[in-house]
């Protein structure tokens, strides 16, 4: 594609990217300048904060419904002031710092902060424990650590500490009356609003945020961000979500997790829109559907247990009509969800596909028409292709690796590595691409259909079954919530087909039902991609970030195979 095709995006965003359209309005070329020196919180809220004071960067909805309308201004003055409160406790360019902040408004000014200083921020959910924080303590080399003073997490962080000395600060944001610690709330106030900008200002291809991955099979690695990552979300809120700038946008997530910072900061206010946070404690579908109705959400962001969830619900008793996109990401769409959600309100889940490591890299973007069960094509901001064990591309149809090419350059929203990992990094980072460990197939439309982690698939009889497949066809039946596909020890095959199902309340766990459900898998699935066992359970195993272990699951079953042997 020439440049000449590539025009400059309107507003703020036009100084770093220019993109280009097919004759049917769809995103295909997109292109980013001006960004070596690019920092998110100099370059877009400072500037916001001068040009558009008084426009809405954030309404935040507290746990007890209090209502705050932070302005750009806002977020321009208050990240100032914290960021001369961190420089007073001594963090310095290059410190990691954990964030543990549920959804409280002053994750927004901490984050920015740290990247006017040159910190690394590092999100963590409130869930962690001891043992978590000792371990990410230690294997993030973390600096100093801000968390919430509800529940007990600062306990834990204190735990924690007692087998590390590598702290330099402990910062409440709440009320605190432990020792060691400084109050956030408290002495934010004393600081001045003008900061002074390093002599070296911190961006481009800087590090500036780390993530640890919600560690489905292992240990959470810990996958490096540089400030380019932030224009890397241009296309996740402008053509994927399709934030409108005079609209404000919800995305739900913890700030502990990746996919708070694709919905909830970078893109949406790249696209100068305002983007909606309910600090919550705990999800209730009935609420959340209740503030897109009072506060007219105009676009929205669930991961798909959300919708699981609405679709059993009374839709038509909230007025929904303020929204003109919803979208899904974090785990594949099961098309019976797709379908329920588009007959109830209307609505097409656009889904779309990323990881920890990248930011949306396949998806339905604005002007394509989704196919219930795909998540999309390939954003043009990254060269994605399908690949066989040897390398070969895969022919349309066959299922293989979903890879991402770094030949001629590293794309924008990439990630940098795993911390201090070299080996880890070295074994997805090779031969020129970037090995996603997912798998999935492309159509003859180009349109690409998850299968499964590399890991999750399951050999049996000679075949090769990708466990999401099976449960598209589970997740029609009426009285399933939820499901998880994995694989058991088979005599005969090998590995035999096991489904782990979570029923509707109301629905009762009997052998007749077993016998019903093996009588649906003879009419809609191929022999050899019947669950030969269906064991009934009140939840399925899950990441702290909300995504299906099958791999605990599969882990047990052939534990006890072992110990039976």
């Amino acid at each position: 594609m020439s440049n000449s095709q590539l025009q400059p995006e309107t507003g703020i965003a036009g100084k770093f990217i220019s993109t280009s359209k097919d004759e049917n309005g769809v995103l295909n070329g997109i292109a980013f300048h001006n960004d070596e020196h690019f920092n998110f919180a100099y370059d877009v809220v400072d500037v916001l904060g001068r040009t558009k004071p008084d426009k809405l960067a954030m309404l935040h909805i507290s746990s007890d419904g209090k209502e705050r309308r932070i302005t750009f201004r806002d977020m321009m003055v208050y990240s100032n002031k914290a960021a001369n409160y961190f420089r007073y406790l001594g963090i310095k360019r290059g410190d990691r710092v954990m964030l543990v902040l549920k959804r409280h408004y002053q994750f927004w000014f901490t984050i920015l902060a740290l990247h006017k200083i040159g910190a690394i921020a590092i999100p963590a959910t409130n869930l962690l424990v001891k043992k978590d924080f000792e371990y990410r303590f230690k294997a993030g080399k973390i600096n100093a650590v801000l968390c919430t003073s509800d529940g007990k997490v600062a306990q834990e962080v204190e735990k924690a500490s007692r087998t590390y000395d590598g702290l330099k600060a402990k910062i409440m944001v709440g009320s605190t009356t432990l020792k060691g610690w400084s109050n956030f709330n408290r002495d934010i106030r004393f600081f001045s609003s003008d900061f002074k900008k390093p002599s070296q200002v911190p961006g481009g291809d800087d590090p500036m945020l780390m993530f640890f991955t919600s560690g489905t099979t292992s240990y959470p690695k810990i996958a490096a961000h540089s400030y380019k990552y932030a224009l890397g979300h241009y296309i996740t809120a402008k053509y994927w979500q399709q934030v409108d700038p005079d609209g404000i946008h919800f995305t739900i997530s913890d700030t502990g997790w990746g996919k708070a910072l694709w919905g909830k900061l970078y893109g949406q206010w790249l696209c100068e829109a305002a983007v909606f946070t309910y600090d919550f404690d705990e999800f209730y579908a009935s609420e959340v559907l209740k503030m897109i109705q009072k506060y007219k959400i105009t676009t929205f962001c669930a991961p798909p247990t959300v919708y699981r969830v609405m679709v059993h619900m009374k839709l038509d008793k909230f007025d929904l009509s303020s929204l003109q996109n919803v979208t899904t990401a974090g785990e594949a769409l099961n098309p019976e969800i797709y379908e329920k959600f588009y007959k109830a309100t209307g609505m097409k889940i656009m889904e779309g596909f990323g990881q920890t490591e990248t930011t949306l890299t396949i998806g339905n973007l604005e002007g394509m028409e989704p196919k219930p069960g795909s998540m999309g094509k390939p954003s043009p901001q990254y060269t994605v292709q399908v690949m066989r064990p040897d390398e070969s591309i895969c022919d349309t149809g066959e299922t293989g690796e979903i890879v991402i090419s770094v030949k001629e350059r590293v794309p924008e929203g990439l990630f940098l590595g795993y911390y201090l990992d070299e080996k880890r990094t070295e074994s997805v980072y090779y031969n020129g691409y970037y090995h996603t460990g997912d798998t999935a197939y492309m159509d003859e439309d180009g349109y690409l259909w998850y299968v499964g982690r590399v890991d999750d698939v399951i050999k049996s009889t000679g075949y090769r079954v990708g466990p999401f497949e099976i449960e598209n066809e589970i997740m029609k039946l009426p009285y399933v919530v939820e499901c998880a596909v994995t694989s058991v020890p088979d005599p005969m095959r090998g590995q035999a087909i096991k489904a782990s199902v979570v029923l509707t309340e109301d629905t009762e766990p009997t052998d007749a039902l077993k016998k019903e459900m093996v009588k649906f898998f003879k009419s809609n699935l191929a022999s050899y991609k019947r669950p030969k066992v269906i064991e009934f359970v009140k939840e399925l195993p899950k990441t702290v970030s909300g995504k299906i272990r099958r791999v605990e699951i599969k882990e047990k079953d052939w534990a006890k195979n072992d110990n039976n042997n």
